[in-house]
């Protein structure tokens, strides 16, 4: 499977700047694999296509607030950090992109809010973009969290072309939002609202947790025409003895399992047992999932309608058939669907 398989022309309008008014009023495509059939909804007409003993499966990463700006010591030179990953609580240590990198060496000062709220040093030069800071605090663990968390904006992808709003703090995290690790959320979780979730309930739909904690991976753009030459990066992943439990019991009594979000199918295919069964895990994937491939858990799955070229969309194709949902991306252009994190959704059967 090639790259060039996954050019489309988008129209820039059809990329969604906001959310939905409501949670669950997003338009839902659904597509039927076996009948090719192609139905438009609204979000919350997902009830209707789950019963007793069906499962959902849901990512509860918890997004923080990722992204800094800050200036440089001397020359005051604006300088854009985006946190990563904690690498050393004690040592207030992280993993950072910067934004001009080529303007950042090891053992430049960079100065973060009023004040200077927050100092941090380059102690290392890890890839052409990546540093890792370290970040002087005098104070406790708590009082330096709150403080860099304080100065950070909630790290909508740069596709979403405008200023962060004051919503977007509630709106770019899932509702169950549980777990803290996430620099982007899991944006087929982004649909469900309290109401749904209980209207799923009454009907006996059963509701499993993982998590992913989503990188900038997901938006990094693959370079290569041959697709078995992309490497993803690592994410981290917990799957609960409790999560296995449920999935594998619906599993045996033939119901359907639907995977809530290309992390969650990423996270499910990562911890197979050869009969298909799903294992309790915890560490880290980078799995790579492209046409052709074989499910193991899920049979249906939730998503959005994501940008060329990405490997959001790769991961789709390999599972709604790559012919069938080109042809639904056709349609969703026509019919004026929203694209991308804030966009709509689909469920494919």
């Amino acid at each position: 499977m090639k790259l060039s398989k996954f050019k489309f022309k988008l129209p820039e309008e059809l990329i969604a700047l906001h959310p939905a008014y409501h949670r669950d009023e997003s338009r839902l495509m659904v597509i039927d694999r076996a009948t090719r059939k192609i139905e438009h909804k609204l979000f919350k007409d997902l009830i209707d296509y789950f019963d007793s003993g069906d499962v959902l499966i849901f990512n509860d990463t918890k997004v923080f607030p990722a992204r800094l700006y800050g200036n440089k010591e001397k020359t005051g030179a604006e300088i854009e950090v985006f946190l990563l990953r904690e690498l050393n609580r004690e040592q207030r240590l992280w993993d950072v992109l910067v934004d001009p990198a080529r303007k950042i060496r090891i053992g430049n000062k960079l100065y973060f809010g009023e004040d200077d709220a927050l100092v941090a040093e380059v102690i290392d030069n890890t890839t052409s973009r990546g540093r890792t800071l370290r970040f002087l605090f005098d104070g406790s663990y708590e009082e330096f969290k709150e403080t860099l968390y304080s100065l950070g904006e909630t790290p909508l992808p740069k596709f979403i072309n405008r200023a962060v709003e004051e919503d977007d703090r509630e709106r770019y995290q899932t509702i169950f939002a549980k777990h803290e690790g996430a620099v982007a959320a899991p944006t087929a979780g982004l649909h469900f609202s309290r109401e749904l979730l209980k209207r799923l309930e009454i009907v006996g739909s059963e509701f499993a947790y993982v998590t992913l904690h989503v990188g900038l991976g997901n938006f990094r753009s693959v370079d290569v025409e041959d697709l078995t030459k992309h490497k993803m990066d690592s994410e981290q992943i917990w799957i609960s003895e409790e999560a296995c439990q449920i999935v594998n019991k619906a599993k045996e009594n033939r119901k359907n399992i639907c995977a809530v979000g290309t992390t969650v199918m990423r996270t499910l295919e990562s911890s197979v047992s050869t009969a298909g069964e799903l294992k309790p895990y915890e560490g880290w994937t980078n799995k790579f999932i492209f046409p052709p491939y074989d499910f193991s858990v899920a049979n249906r799955m939730i998503s959005n309608f994501h940008l060329p070229l990405s490997t959001l969309l790769m991961m789709v194709a390999s599972f709604a058939g790559y012919d069938l949902l080109m042809n639904a991306y056709d349609v969703a252009i026509k019919e004026r669907y929203r694209f991308g994190t804030y966009g709509d959704a689909m469920l494919i059967i």
